[in-house]
């Protein structure tokens, strides 16, 4: 496909607010995928070039949130393992059961999710996000963990918008892991797949390195200002911006049903 600057000039803005929205809440796979195709990219393109930058800018905001000391590493090679198994299965799943089952789903669980976001008292702190501490019940929180990794790498595998503000929540809310840890475990998850996302596609041939890696750059560049205001104002910037996801996702999937 030829590019042109006309390619450029829509995509990496809104790839630069995609890595800070994703750096700080998740989802910023709906701010980015939208954009490449919004300039025309046929699907698998679109997606595979998306992983592209979308990993570039995760592996920032992941090196700059284990500088911080936000990533309880002894959780991650589970949880990774689980999302990964999670996605294969969801991807398997995807043959079998007609995509708009979980859409016309998601119109219930999105406004609850919401709901949960506004009354979540873990996600109203004002003060800095500070180093996080060893979990109390390192075996119950390792547990929770690899669920919520294998439960949301399904979803991701059959599914996937908004994959990153979900983990996010189920590892703050159900693994009850502090939002700063949750979030930086969530970026090793993202990373580690999306890397063997790109890897496959690459492999196909669905992908636009130029395009990719430009706009990579943008995002890197958000992720950076995303993780920047996140260690500085911790979880009380987090939540307006999960639930302006959480909004754009709900609507979103209103405009694919109809």
């Amino acid at each position: 496909m030829e590019l042109t600057l006309l390619h450029f000039l829509i995509v990496c803005p809104l790839v630069f607010l995609a890595g800070f929205v994703d750096a700080v809440a998740g989802g910023g796979g709906l701010i980015s995928l939208p954009a490449y195709m919004l300039c025309g990219l046929p699907s698998h393109l679109a997606i595979g070039t998306n992983k592209i930058s979308s990993s570039m800018g995760t592996a920032l905001a992941t090196w700059r949130y284990a500088q911080s000391g936000f990533i309880e590493w002894r959780l991650a090679p589970l949880c990774v393992a689980c999302a990964f198994c999670g996605s294969a299965g969801g991807a398997r799943l995807a043959l079998l059961i007609d995509e708009s089952l979980l859409r016309a789903l998601l119109l219930v669980v999105l406004p609850l999710t919401g709901l949960y976001v506004l009354r979540s008292q873990s996600l109203s702190q004002k003060q800095p996000a500070q180093p996080a501490n060893q979990p109390a019940d390192y075996g119950r929180t390792l547990r929770l963990a690899a669920l919520a990794a294998l439960a949301i790498g399904l979803y991701d595998g059959f599914y996937g918008p908004g994959t990153g503000t979900f983990l996010i929540l189920l590892l703050s809310g159900l693994a009850q892991m502090p939002l700063r840890q949750a979030n930086g475990l969530t970026k090793v998850i993202n990373l580690t797949t999306n890397l063997a996302a790109v890897s496959v596609f690459l492999w196909h041939g669905q992908a636009l390195l130029p395009l990719g890696l430009t706009a990579g750059c943008f995002n890197m560049a958000g992720s950076y200002l995303g993780t920047r205001s996140f260690t500085r104002q911790g979880a009380g910037i987090a939540k307006p911006i999960i639930l302006t996801v959480l909004l754009i996702f709900f609507i979103k999937t209103v405009w694919e049903l109809i």
